[in-house]
This record gives structure tokens, sequence and C-alpha cells, in this order.
């Protein structure tokens, strides 16, 4: 969920471009009169290092493929990714590519895009219910089982745990599907709670001091994006609790770094969002072609542990603190 911000909507609206496109809302030419294609893109965030490598690797893909973007951020609210939509189609754009916010609310907003003969992409999140041509994103099922399997066995498969969850999104469903599919293979783990941080680190570090008061003998967690396990660490290290083991999701830079230094967070599931993006791009492309597009592109994902990352670097794992599984 293992990654400055853009907004665009109703009232304001800050709309970033590629290429000669540098049009405000609604002064968009009609598609059949553009000179390049234009694609609109709603991001959850433009403020996780996730969505910003994202990003990144579709606009330089973009401009591979003499296309235009139009990239708005919702910001988590889905009110606003709505508006954003509305706005796409008001301005003719080629294509939609969405990560939703919320994957059951935005079905409905789906209808207009269906409506004017746009066709619409998922990336990263899926969308429960709408016209998606196509979605692109991690394997999140299979990041799932990753991340169960990493956590039972650091933690001597055997303990307490909680998931600190998400379940509006349906990546982070597919990821706790996984890995609860996972853990049901290690009969002495307990998952003892679910609690929702909405992906954001306040709200993981508040969930975690309350389950630690509830399961003071509290064995593991699996943060199901960085934020989350970020969260979850910053509140172990203050209570200077060493015999819980975190394991996260999406290995971005600064979740690297806690495991280089040996904190409680031992491992991570890492998605590569520049290769999700690249991915999402030349669908589209294909799409607007005329190729028969996949309803499902999917890209692997791997673990980040301390002998991943000291093996990169040549370096020495650090050693780990005294008390931790």
């Amino acid at each position: 969920m293992k990654r400055g911000i853009r907004r665009f909507g109703v009232a304001a609206a800050v709309v970033s471009l590629i290429g000669t496109a540098a049009c405000a809302r609604g002064s968009q030419p009609a598609a059949g009169k553009r000179a390049r294609p234009l694609i609109g893109v709603t991001l959850l965030t433009e403020t996780h290092e996730f969505y910003k490598e994202l990003e990144s690797a579709m606009r330089q893909e973009a401009a591979k493929k003499h296309f235009d973007l139009v990239v708005v951020a919702c910001e988590m609210d889905p009110a606003k990714q709505a508006a954003q939509i509305e706005d796409f189609v008001a301005q003719h754009v080629d294509a939609i590519l969405a990560a939703p916010c919320d994957s059951d609310a935005i079905g409905p907003n789906l209808e207009g895009p269906e409506r004017a003969g746009i066709p619409v992409f998922t990336v990263d999140i899926a969308a429960h219910g709408g016209k998606v041509v196509s979605h692109i994103g991690s394997d999140n099922v299979e990041g799932g089982r990753l991340a169960a399997r990493t956590l039972a066995a650091l933690i001597g498969d055997r303990g307490k745990i909680i998931i600190i969850d998400h379940p509006e999104v349906s990546s982070v469903q597919d990821r706790t599907r996984g890995f609860d599919d996972e853990i049901k293979k290690h009969p002495n783990i307990t998952i003892v709670g679910r609690p929702s941080a909405s992906g954001q680190r306040a709200r993981a570090m508040a969930v975690t001091e309350d389950l630690l008061q509830a399961q003071p003998d509290l064995k593991g967690i699996f943060g199901i994006n960085d934020d989350s396990a970020l969260g979850a660490l910053s509140v172990l290290e203050s209570a200077r609790r060493k015999d819980v083991t975190i394991v996260g999701f999406d290995a971005t830079p600064e979740a690297q770094a806690a495991i280089r230094r040996g904190s409680a967070l031992k491992a991570d599931v890492i998605q590569y969002p520049s290769k999700i993006g690249v991915a999402a791009i030349d669908t589209i492309a294909a799409h607007l072609a005329g190729e028969t597009v996949p309803p499902l592109v999917s890209v692997p994902v791997g673990v980040v542990t301390p002998e991943s990352l000291a093996a990169e670097s040549g370096a020495t794992p650090a050693p780990q603190a005294p008390g931790h599984s």
C-alpha cells in the first residue's frame, strides 16, 4: 500500500499535463478533433510514494506513446473522485484511468463515461460495478499470501496477530484474502483483531495503541500498506516493545530504511508501481488501437527482507534487537 497534493474538482483544480495539453476544464476539444489522445487519470492520492512512482512511470510511457495525460487525485474522497470523472466526460477524454478511493462507491460514477462512449480502466485498485475494460495492478492475493508466510516464519509459527485493515479498497480485500488463506495453514497462529486504519499512519498508531492494551501478548502485525506498518512501528518503539514483529506492504523507501536498521518492521511485500504504470498506459494504447486487451493485467510482487536489502547493497544486515522473534 505498502507509498505534494494536486487537487482537481468542482471548486478548484490544479491540472497536471503531459506534452502539449494545457487546457482548463471544459476547454478540451472533442476527441475526434484532437491531435493526440487525451487520457484522464484520477488517483487515490498523490502524497504516497507508490502513487508518485506510478504517476512518473505513466507520464514517461505516455510521452513515448504520444499521449497527453490529465492527472488529478481524489485524496481518498469519493465525492471528489466522482466530480473528477464528470470533468473528464465533459472534456471528452479518449479514456479514463482510475485508482478508486472506494471500490463500491465508484461503480455508479462510471455510468457517465459509458453513456459517452469513453472506455474506463482501473489501476492498482479495482472497481466493484460499472463497465471497466481492464484492471492493471499487483497480484495482491499472492502478496497477502507472501505476507502471511513471512510473518508466520518470523514469529515462530505461533502466537496472536492482528491485521491493520482498509476494507473499503478492493486491492486490500485481495491482500487480506490471500493472507487469510495462507494463515489457515498455521493452526497455532490466531488473528485476534482487524481494526481499520483506512491506510493512514495516524489512525494506525491509534488502533495499535488500543490493540496492545487489549492484547498484551500480541506477537505479530500485518500492515496492509506501509503507512499502517510504520504507524504501528512508531507505537511499538514508543512503548519499547521488542516482542512484536511487523510485516508491511509496499516497501517504500522509509519502510526499507526501517528494515535495514533492524526495527520491528522485519519484512515488506514489494510492489512495482513503475511496471504497473507502464502496463496501464500500454493497455490503454492497445485498446485505443483496436486490439483486444485482457480484463486483468497482473504484475508480480516480491518480499523485501534485511537479507535481500543487504544483498542489493553489499552490506551486512543490521543485528536484530534482543527479544525479537
